[in-house]
């Protein structure tokens, strides 16, 4: 490894992530296959359409306790905003859309990953909740399970744009972000330049630990 490298997240950090990313890919694709006809056909390869719903159905528990963890995880730091950096980070898109000759002064998560996360975390629970009633609607007016129906498809209209706007982010938009969840690892220039509030802060703790030269791995800064 030629770069300075430092560590980003931990393992348990990545597991949530991929287990949210996985589940909700499968609610959004099952989710799909039911809503529309046209692509009922992919339910064959699972065995029909009852399959279909069943692997929706736990998955959407999946999801849930997923969620959940998430919430543990990142709400300290991705469940806020900060003022006046983030605010400032908006005015000038995160530098997404045209040249910023200085980016505010940001923290681990900037606020586009806050915004994403609390989209999940609000539309989440809104699709775990109506998902709840309309596995098990005896005994609840036609109604408020219409109304689920309702929160259900808005939550997946949201959620699944969000997606591609965080799939955008984390590879064309923003290089070398996808590294920090799939090995933990990001290079301290990238985090330099992204988050320097957090390389900052990490260096004055002494909790930034750097890897990148033979013999110094995984030293605190």
């Amino acid at each position: 490894m030629n770069k300075v490298m430092i560590k980003a997240t931990g393992p348990f950090e990545r597991i949530v992530h991929w287990c949210l990313a996985i589940s909700c890919l499968i609610l959004c694709a099952s989710g799909m296959v039911m809503m529309y006809h046209s692509l009922q056909g992919f339910g064959t390869l699972v065995g029909g359409m009852a399959a279909v719903k069943t692997i929706h159905n736990y998955s959407g528990v999946f999801f849930a306790v997923s969620l959940f963890l998430a919430l543990l995880v990142w709400w300290k730091e991705a469940g806020m905003f900060s003022s006046p950096e983030d605010w400032q980070w908006f005015k000038v898109a995160g530098g997404y859309l045209w040249k910023v000759d200085q980016m505010p002064e940001i923290g681990k998560y900037n606020p586009g990953q806050k915004l994403f996360f609390l989209t999940i975390v609000i539309f989440g629970t809104g699709m775990v909740v109506s998902g709840f009633f309309m596995w098990f609607p005896l005994g609840y007016e036609p109604g408020l399970i219409r109304f689920m129906y309702v929160l259900h498809a808005l939550g997946f209209v949201i959620i699944f744009a969000f997606f591609w706007v965080h799939l955008y982010l984390v590879t064309l938009g923003a290089p070398g972000s996808a590294s920090a969840m799939f090995t933990g690892w990001v290079s301290k220039g990238w985090a330099r330049t992204q988050h320097p509030k957090w390389l900052r802060e990490m260096e004055e703790k002494g909790t930034l630990v750097v890897y990148g030269k033979k013999g110094q791995s995984g030293r605190h800064c």
